[in-house]
């Protein structure tokens, strides 16, 4: 069960994943020996599922976000399997998410412009295992991203 502090320290970290151990100690109002055994005891338990760097992806190239629906031809779970496994080695999908409705699956990608979506769309994407339809909404602007979870 998570107190007011575990909490505090997840929001913290979470904002800021190289914030010094004293310095999160400050925020906290406990010593940095606490501070880190609660820390450390959030990551062996799983709340913090780890540390990365955000990386701007216009200044990498990749600037057109893009989400795709997917549709297979058959919801069979060697289908599901095949299609997930293939997924999982395509490096310009950030997230593919199976999901209940329309289609199957709902992909975000990032390439460097249309044209690379097009290459990317019938060179990876239709080539996928049981893929039979696609539905493509390129972003136009991003509202709101990578937003903390609400501790």
């Amino acid at each position: 069960m998570l107190d007011s502090l575990d909490r505090q320290i997840l929001r913290i970290v979470q904002a800021d994943g190289r914030i010094s151990a004293v310095e999160l100690a400050e925020h906290c109002g406990l010593s940095p020996a606490a501070t880190g055994e609660r820390l450390r005891r959030l990551v062996r338990e799983g709340y913090v599922a780890g540390f990365a760097a955000r990386l701007d992806p216009h200044r990498l190239g990749r600037s057109l976000l893009i989400f795709v629906e997917v549709s297979l031809d058959k919801t069979t779970p060697d289908v599901f399997d095949r299609f997930a496994e293939a997924v999982r080695r395509v490096e310009d999908i950030l997230e593919c998410h199976m999901v209940a409705g329309g289609f199957d699956y709902l992909v975000k990608a990032r390439v460097s412009d249309m044209n690379a979506y097009r290459r990317f769309l019938g060179d990876v994407l239709l080539a996928l295992p049981g893929v039979t339809e696609t539905r493509t909404y390129p972003v136009m602007e991003e509202v709101k991203a990578d937003a903390p979870l609400p501790v």
